[in-house]
């Protein structure tokens, strides 16, 4: 199971600085990043399951979280 896939940083505020502060922001680390090569024998999803899902492999998968909508997020 690769780490967790969400970081976190914090966010330099000037003190002339126009717009108001947000002091955390994140970002996704795809898992690809943590696997070197493939190992043998991995788990896999049906086949259904993996055109739905965008891989075959679970640990592969990146499930993506819309911000669209949310409060003071591209609204």
């Amino acid at each position: 199971m690769p780490p967790s896939q969400e970081r976190f940083y914090v966010t330099f505020t000037g003190l002339c600085d126009p717009c108001p502060p947000r002091p955390v922001r994140s970002y996704v680390v795809p898992p690809n990043q943590y696997i070197r090569f493939q190992p043998p024998n991995l788990p896999q999803f049906s086949p259904s399951q993996a055109l739905c899902i965008g891989t075959l492999w679970p640990l592969l998968y990146s499930p993506y979280h819309s911000r669209w909508g949310q409060k003071g997020e591209m609204s």
